[in-house]
């Protein structure tokens, strides 16, 4: 158990009642409570928690009735405060994203009039039109036992930390189309370990939808689709929306195979299978307003495992240190505070870093002072968990979104010039020499204007080949989170 527990990152499922070739042979009820008080013995022992998911019975030659019955372990590492997993919400203007959010992080209904998202904005136009504009965090909790845990029973995200051993961090992405570049930068910044598919039931798939779709194929993030608003529409409309769905997941570009859920068992079989195979799609179908369906959604979430190994993660952790800066703020008598995700090493309190690059392409000393997650204490950040970092009096004048604090140790250096291999999805005209791009690596947006195209003059829908491109400064932009002087990352050993 301890193996298994390790393995999965702090969580196992168990099958009680299945031989090891994987025959259905059930047990007779008495053989059961027997095995399922071992398992709880075998729990308390390692300091972990059973939630028992689901039993049915099988057909076996007997005569007395046997059942399978299928265990949730979950044991927080003792490295960890709770398990945590990162997934992005995508969709088109108008399904309901922030609604859907608002419902499962506060725990009340919406009204129909867009009640429940108004405490995930976080600016006023955005409260005005409706509309997210920006990335916002939300998060929900579940305790050992699989209980959801939200703000209806805590008053702050403190207490929602504490209280929980699994967390979900859902990162709230734009689905307007003029709004895209901030979406594409959650999705390559933050590192979501899945994403959340959003499709009003009324519309289909319309808009933006097939762009973040395409998005999340390209980025290989693997995603599930959520069917909202199903209590505006008939039964039948509903139907086709799914039907449409499953046509789209199942062509050439996508090869997805498609999993209705409509009940609590197909939720666990879904989840189960979601974190197995990358091609299977849980498709959900659900209401805000009437609640209708929700309890599948969490369900699955709270049985939905970590997608990445526990030896993928230990990889990483062995690594230098590298944090990505998403956010900067200053708070009063704290000083300069970061945030961003550590995409590599381990990163303590009172660790010294240097960040990069400055407009003369130097980086400069600084030290960690203290470190948050979810707003609550940590002295440990590891490798894929995102976090907040203190760093005293540093001046903020010197940091910009999209600069890295690595270790010392790394001596990186910056570069202006890159090759990438680029395949052109779609393009009214030709991709020729002297095109300007908008690049994305990870946290930074760079302006970039291509010098050359390998083997090749110019570039066609469906085509792909191999390009030289150079980072600019745009005049006509000033956003904050482009690179100046021509400055476009770090540049490690073995790449151009």
């Amino acid at each position: 158990m301890k193996w298994r527990l390790q393995e999965g990152r702090g969580e196992a499922v168990y099958q009680i009642g299945v031989e090891d070739n994987g025959l259905l042979v059930g047990l007779a009820e008495e053989e059961m409570r027997a095995s399922l008080k071992t398992l709880h013995r075998m729990a308390e022992k390692v300091g972990a928690d059973i939630t028992v998911l689901r039993e049915r019975e099988v057909d076996y030659d007997s005569d007395m009735p046997r059942k399978i019955t299928e265990v949730l372990v979950r044991k927080v590492p003792d490295n960890q405060q709770f398990l945590d997993l990162r997934v992005a919400v995508l969709g088109n203007v108008d399904s309901g994203k922030s609604t859907l959010l608002g419902v499962l992080t506060q725990g009340e209904l919406d009204n129909g009039r867009g009640r429940a998202r108004l405490n995930l904005f976080r600016h006023l136009h955005e409260i005005q039109s409706g509309r997210t504009s920006s990335i916002s965090f939300e998060i929900l909790g579940f305790n050992s036992k699989g209980e959801v845990v939200n703000y209806s029973d805590s008053r702050t995200a403190e207490e929602i930390c504490e209280s929980s051993s699994k967390m979900i961090t859902f990162i709230d992405l734009a689905g307007h189309h003029k709004y895209l570049h901030t979406t594409i930068f959650g999705l390559t910044s933050y590192c979501p370990d899945c994403a959340l598919l959003l499709v009003s039931a009324n519309t289909g798939i319309a808009g933006t939808t097939r762009e973040h779709l395409g998005l999340a194929l390209a980025l290989k993030v693997p995603f599930f689709i959520v069917v909202s608003k199903i209590d505006l529409c008939a039964k039948t409309t509903v139907e086709r929306t799914v039907r449409q769905l499953e046509r789209v997941l199942k062509q050439p570009g996508c090869h997805k195979v498609p999993m209705l859920v409509t009940s609590e068992d197909d939720a666990v079989t879904a989840a189960q299978q979601f974190a197995q195979s990358p091609n299977v799609t849980p498709i959900f179908t659900l209401s805000s307003v009437s609640g209708e369906s929700l309890d599948l959604l969490k369900v699955f979430l709270n049985i939905l495992p970590p997608l990445t190994n526990s030896k993928e993660q230990e990889e990483l952790m062995q690594q230098l240190t590298e944090f990505q800066v998403d956010e900067i703020y200053t708070v009063p008598e704290v000083g300069t505070v970061v945030g961003g995700t550590l995409s590599s090493g381990i990163c303590r309190e009172g660790d010294q870093l240097v960040v990069g690059p400055t407009d003369d392409g130097c980086f400069l000393e600084l030290r960690v002072c203290s470190i948050q997650r979810n707003r609550s204490a940590c002295r440990v950040l590891r490798a894929g968990q995102a976090a907040t970092l203190a760093l005293g009096d540093f001046d903020r004048a010197l940091l910009r979104k999209g600069m890295v604090m690595v270790s010392p140790e790394m001596n990186p250096t910056i570069c202006s010039v890159f090759e990438a291999e680029i395949v052109l999805l779609f393009h009214a005209t030709t991709f020729r020499r002297g095109f300007q791009v908008t690049v994305h690596v990870g946290n930074v947006r760079q302006t970039a204007v291509v010098e050359k195209i390998h083997a090749k003059d110019k570039l066609r829908t469906g085509e792909k080949a191999v390009a030289r491109e150079r980072g600019v400064l745009s005049a006509t932009c000033s956003l904050p989170t482009f690179w100046r002087g021509a400055k476009f990352g770090v540049a490690r050993k073995g790449q151009s």
